[in-house]
């Protein structure tokens, strides 16, 4: 009976055994052909960091985590009350500066008047002064007058350029301070979704300091390594293709974007072919931006998956890697 036992047991085992084999064999994606290589990864998307160009208080945040945005979209706001105050008190000395510009150049024209009244004198004077009418002292006195005129004028107009400096300078200040209000405002640069929320209203924060973290959901890519053989047929532009572990029923198209110069985990001089089989050259393979806008509310950074890259256009697509997109 123990025989017996023992004889069902390890028939049983060896059914399981097969069962399992065959399983795990339909399991099994078929052989890539040659000419395509492989590498594992995950989707990264570019991250921007939306921060603070001032250090202040924290008023208001108009978005969430998981929110998406449009580029230019309004995500927090800095308080201005003190800036507000600023622009005010620059503007002020604009106004100041103007009427003393006005000031200024009713000045210039009273010692134009002056200076145009002494001249006729003088000229005046001089015809005296020729027929012997008048002293040589008293022409003296009417030249005296105009060069005291003239040098009326010419400070006046000196007045005037210095009033105009000033006007530049307060609107300078002005233009600083509106720029400092607008900046107050935090703005998304592009279209993404909110990752992070790092602050919250009330709080203070430097300046460089952080608020939002945005993803840019048409920026994702993938990045691998090859080894040398498989990467030096690769060109730019290389079609490519990204299954997900999350999403394996879809096969998504990519192209080759960037190839190392440089190997890496390798020794820094070679001098076998065996250490020069172990080189690796690292792959960056981006998705279509159209096909990320097209299906963004899927995308997600961090996923792992596997890229496919076909090195050479001769090469023929297997079945299992034709491209399958999402509805």
């Amino acid at each position: 009976m123990q025989i017996n036992k023992k004889l069902i047991t390890i028939a049983v085992l060896a059914a399981l055994a097969v069962v399992a084999a065959i399983v795990w064999q339909n399991l099994q994606q078929p052989p890539l052909p040659e000419g395509i290589a492989s590498g594992n990864g995950r989707l990264e998307a570019t991250e921007v960091d939306i921060t603070t160009k001032y250090p202040g208080r924290l008023a208001s945040l108009d978005a969430k985590e998981g929110d998406n945005v449009k580029a230019g979209q309004v995500l927090a706001r800095m308080e201005v009350r003190e800036l507000e105050a600023e622009l005010r008190q620059a503007e002020a000395q604009v106004k100041q500066a103007q009427k003393q510009r006005s000031a200024a150049e009713a000045f210039i024209r009273q010692r134009k008047s002056e200076v145009a009244l002494a001249e006729k004198n003088l000229s005046r004077s001089r015809e005296l002064y020729e027929n012997k009418n008048i002293s040589i002292e008293q022409l003296q006195s009417s030249e005296t007058v105009v060069q005291t005129a003239r040098a009326a004028l010419a400070a006046s107009q000196a007045e005037l350029a210095n009033t105009e400096a000033m006007i530049e300078a307060a609107m300078a200040r002005v233009e600083t301070v509106r720029t400092r209000i607008d900046d107050s405002v935090l703005k998304t640069p592009i279209d993404g979704r909110v990752l992070y929320r790092l602050a919250e209203p009330g709080e203070v924060l430097p300046s460089g300091g952080k608020v939002f973290t945005v993803l840019n959901l048409f920026d994702a890519s993938m990045t691998i390594f090859l080894p040398t053989g498989q990467a030096g047929r690769l060109r730019i532009g290389d079609e490519a293709r990204m299954i997900f572990d999350a999403i394996p029923e879809y096969v998504i198209p990519a192209k080759v974007t960037f190839v190392s110069p440089e190997a890496q985990f390798t020794p820094k001089e070679v001098e076998t072919r065996t250490e020069r089989e172990k080189l690796m050259f690292r792959v960056k393979v981006h998705v279509d931006p159209e096909l990320l806008a097209k299906h963004s509310d899927i995308v997600k950074s961090g996923v792992p998956g596997t890229t496919y890259i076909r090195l050479g256009a001769d090469v023929v697509w297997p079945e299992q890697l034709k491209v399958r997109l999402p509805q």
